[in-house]
């Protein structure tokens, strides 16, 4: 039996003058998904993310969150969601305890449960023993810890996170990833935006985003599994001239750096593996490796925003 749908947009556009953010996007989110919305800054993520909330109005198109249309009840959708933007929204001349006093009293939690919801937020985000501590004082990530308790402060079922852990410490990132996955397990919806591409390994699908028009959307397997060709590792001498020389050969659809090493996208048919370290060589590269390799997300994201004219990936 399938599940509720909790978000359904359908030919989403938005645009600011002659700037078109967001380009006719349609996508539907389950309920109890973690949905990532993957993209470079200025792909239209944040855009997307106002629409839904309720905070900005779509040009065209439109869709609903949690059965409210997102153009004509963004009130009751404001209601019934949580959202942390990327810069935290916290009150940095208030206290951690007085932060989330202030979020319980705007989302009208019942006086009757608050000092017992305000304690159950402060021990999920650590910050047992900070109460009185100022939230200016507080570090990157335990500013995130906060502004997450302070978001879901009224206990609602759906929570938008826009790119939450931008400028945070990688182990910041990992906690905070764990308190999403037991939000999620607890039968939230979660849609979090985010450019890290580790970050979306966590989602259950991924829309991938540029330009504002939707190339991809699937589980981030099905991602990996829809690209054409073979992808292969190169360990060269010289990976930049080899990228410089490889890019626009026949047979190969897409060559890029990943580290010190070269991943490039093979029509096997047209270019054998073994060709590609021969022409390197007589290139004047040396090459010790080639190798087949398992497709990651970077591999997936490159090869769709690189190629002109790409229609992307729907998996239904």
């Amino acid at each position: 039996m399938s599940k509720p749908v909790v978000i359904d947009v359908h030919n989403l556009t938005r645009r600011f003058g002659d700037l078109i953010a967001v380009n006719d996007v349609t996508f539907s989110v389950s309920e109890g998904e973690i949905f990532a919305f993957l993209g470079p800054n200025g792909s239209g993520k944040s855009t997307t993310i106002r629409m839904l909330c309720g905070i900005l109005a779509p040009t065209s198109g439109g869709g609903s969150v949690l059965g409210y249309d997102i153009a004509r009840q963004s009130e009751r959708i404001k209601q019934g969601i949580g959202y942390m933007s990327q810069r935290f929204a916290l009150y940095e001349d208030l206290t951690v305890r007085e932060n989330l006093e202030f979020y319980a009293s705007v989302y009208n939690v019942p006086s009757s449960v608050r000092k017992a919801r305000l304690a159950e937020l402060t021990a999920m985000a650590g910050l047992t023993g900070r109460e009185g501590q100022l939230a200016g004082q507080l570090s990157g990530g335990w500013k995130q810890r906060l502004a997450l308790g302070c978001a879901i402060v009224h206990n609602p079922q759906l929570l938008f996170l826009d790119e939450p852990t931008a400028g945070v410490d990688p182990v910041s990132r990992q906690e905070f990833w764990t308190m999403i996955y037991e939000l999620a397990r607890e039968g939230r919806t979660i849609f979090v935006t985010t450019h890290y591409l580790d970050e979306a390994e966590h989602a259950n699908r991924i829309g991938m985003i540029h330009d504002g028009i939707l190339r991809a959307l699937a589980s981030p397997a099905e991602l990996k599994h829809s690209l054409q060709g073979q992808l292969f590792k190169v360990v060269c001498a010289k990976p930049f001239d080899a990228v410089a020389f490889l890019d626009g050969t026949p047979g190969i659809y897409y060559v890029a750096l990943q580290g010190n090493d070269v991943h490039t996208l093979v029509d096997m048919d047209t270019l054998p593996a073994e060709e590609i370290a021969r022409r390197l060589v007589a290139r004047g590269i040396s090459v010790s490796e080639v190798r087949q390799v398992e497709p990651t997300l970077e591999d997936v994201f490159i090869n769709l925003i690189g190629r002109p004219g790409n229609g992307g990936i729907k998996v239904a």
